[in-house]
């Protein structure tokens, strides 16, 4: 078990954010062992089509047997979202003191594999350059793999983020963390993260906690390193329907009357659901979504209410008898 100490302070510090490096990490995971996640295989089937020139031998190598990752290939964030690029270029400032210890850290008590000994064995100048080749495949494991899919993703992490904001305002920090994950506990002022491969204890001192919701990590993920500022990547909610191919637009009256979008904007709002949900599912901005509900909230085929500090959307009465009457019997 490894366990979080947190003060008032530290609660104070708690904060959110978005790590495109984290899950281009994470995702190695998910093509190294398929079995992880069969949430996953539609983007899984779809990036091993892209990838054929990459070194995916020496990519995968980071990933030890035990699906432990290099601390020094995920940075902390310093901003809520920080670019991929920024993030890759704080990996290359990494100290090749710093690489070869995360590397043996994350294999322990395993070998490193045959594609990192010899480097790792290596001068400082090896090891720089093995630091180098590891950036340059990252970045165009990026550009082929997470990059095409981020927009989606990003949208699901902030509705995550948004729901994590609501229970941590109504219910404090054990509101927060009660259903982040069944491996979470929190008690007396410590969050205790179960089923680790290793055990220890750190106390925050005045650090904070940073929270990064993830969708290809299928449990809670502190830093390997105990002397690394507490952190945590937890699974996000929704990531069962994030591959799902958003709803087909009404081809029928539904769709003459009101136009394609704002006929499949009125279907899906079977169910409440808030501006950045409904954005991510139909894969456009919020910004867009904004002005297709205005336009039906202002003729009264959608209501709205407020649920702490975002509105949910929902058809009303007249706009259940239109989409409802628009299907095809």
């Amino acid at each position: 078990m490894i366990s979080f100490e947190l003060g008032v302070e530290d609660l104070a510090n708690t904060r959110f954010a978005l790590s495109p490096a984290h899950e281009t990490l994470l995702s190695l995971r998910i093509l190294q062992d398929p079995g992880l996640s069969a949430v996953h295989l539609p983007w899984r089937r779809s990036v091993l089509g892209r990838i054929g020139s990459l070194d995916t031998g020496l990519l995968m190598s980071v990933v030890a047997r035990r699906r432990t990752l290099p601390d020094f290939l995920t940075p902390r964030p310093t901003s809520f979202a920080p670019a991929f690029a920024e993030e890759l270029a704080v990996v290359r400032r990494t100290s090749p003191a710093r690489v070869r210890r995360d590397l043996v850290a994350a294999h322990a008590p395993d070998p490193l594999p045959a594609a990192l000994y010899d480097a790792a064995a290596g001068d400082d100048a090896a090891v720089a350059g093995l630091r180098d080749a590891l950036c340059e495949l990252l970045w165009q494991f990026w550009q082929a793999a997470i990059e095409p899919e981020w927009r989606r993703i990003r949208l699901l992490l902030e509705a995550d983020m948004t729901y994590r904001a609501r229970q941590l305002a109504v219910g404090g920090a054990r509101l927060l963390f009660a259903d982040m994950h069944p491996n979470l506990r929190w008690h007396q002022g410590v969050l205790h993260v179960g089923q680790m491969l290793s055990s220890h204890h750190v106390a925050a001192s005045g650090r904070g906690l940073l929270l990064l919701p993830s969708v290809f990590v299928h449990k809670p993920a502190p830093p390997v390193d105990p002397e690394e500022p507490p952190g945590l990547v937890y699974p996000s909610r929704g990531v069962a329907t994030l591959w799902d191919a958003p709803p087909p637009a009404d081809a029928t009256a539904l769709a003459s009357l009101l136009g394609a979008p704002r006929a499949r904007l009125l279907t899906l709002l079977a169910e409440p659901l808030a501006t950045v949900e409904i954005a991510r599912r139909l894969r456009v901005t919020p910004s867009a979504v904004s002005q297709h509900l205005r336009v039906l909230h202002a003729t009264g085929l959608v209501t709205r209410a407020r649920d702490g500090r975002q509105v949910l959307y929902r058809r009303s009465h007249l706009g259940d008898q239109l989409a409802e009457g628009s299907e095809p019997a």
